[in-house]
């Protein structure tokens, strides 16, 4: 299954008891359901257990309705449908609604407590809603054909303090949630705590991943930059030699010359340890900087004259 299914089948999986937010769960999936108006309502998924969902908390309200499935070329597809005349009448009763507007608006008067909200949203998002896998990107939409309902639904939203946005998409309305951190918190509000969970996890391993990246470029870096610098001074000193330069060096000089010779691939920190004087890291990079301007200067006067 897709991210987005697995949070819809854990939603599903939440018992909802008291009888405010049933209510509130239902008027969710019959607004943002396939049809919602004077004749009933259709709610059409691929995934059995979201149809067999709205249908226990459309029978825990007392209203009765039936799931059938059609093969299609892709896969079975699911259809919750509340039709019987009576129960239409029922449904529409307990919704508040007059059957001449049906789901043109959000009754708030349905949204009894914080859990009622909650409720209502899990159950659009069953309905309607998608997200998208957290190890691609980070984004959780709902989807509707009504625009009054995306706007009523966005300002639900926004009162629990999720920041939504809302956008029109080939004609179908979009409320949509793209910061990592409210849609963690939107999805634990949902009742898919696993889901807000798994984007977390995602987010520290990317997070690791990113900082071992981080310090492996900055160690192949820094290995570049000393292998470059080996190569810069190994070639001076042999430009030196050739031009027998090297045996009226000092001392100090000679010996770092020949030091860097010896081990040409260590580091300055390492070659400062093989040195058989004591040296710091710093003094020893002075003597081999030095002997690059002699043999830059040497190659100049070469030149010139």
């Amino acid at each position: 299954m897709s991210f987005s299914q697995d949070v819809k089948t854990e939603i599903t999986q939440k018992k909802i008891t008291r009888p405010c937010c049933l209510l509130a769960a239902s008027y969710g999936a019959a607004c943002f359901s396939r049809y919602f108006d004077s004749r009933g309502v259709v709610f059409q998924t691929e995934l059995g257990t979201a149809a067999h969902y709205v249908k226990r908390i459309f029978h825990l309200c007392g209203i009765e309705g039936s799931v059938t499935s059609k093969p299609r070329p892709n896969g079975m597809v699911y259809e919750f449908k509340v039709d019987e005349p009576e129960q239409v009448r029922l449904m529409l009763e307990k919704f508040h609604c007059d059957p001449e507007q049906v789901s043109l608006r959000i009754d708030p008067t349905l949204l009894r407590c914080p859990q009622c909200s909650a409720a209502f949203l899990a159950a659009a998002f069953v309905c309607c809603g998608t997200m998208t896998d957290p190890k691609k990107e980070y984004n959780l939409e709902f989807l509707s054909n009504r625009h009054n309902l995306a706007r009523d639904l966005e300002g639900i939203l926004a009162e629990h303090e999720f920041r939504p946005h809302r956008t029109l998409r080939k004609g179908v309305n979009v409320v949509y949630i793209k910061a990592s951190e409210q849609i963690e918190e939107l999805l634990a509000f949902m009742g898919a705590g696993n889901a807000a969970m798994e984007i977390m996890n995602h987010k520290v391993i990317k997070e690791l991943r990113n900082k071992t990246n981080r310090l492996t470029n900055c160690e192949t870096a820094n290995m570049d930059k000393t292998a470059t610098a080996n190569v810069q001074v190994t070639r001076a000193i042999e430009y030196l030699k050739q031009n027998h330069m090297f045996d009226g060096l000092s001392q100090p000089l000679r010996e770092a010359a020949e030091l860097r010779l010896a081990w040409p691939d260590l580091s300055l920190s390492q070659l400062a340890e093989k040195s058989p004087q004591p040296i710091s890291k710093s003094g020893l990079s002075h003597r081999l900087k030095k002997l690059e301007r002699l043999a830059s200067e040497l190659q100049q006067r070469r030149t010139n004259g």
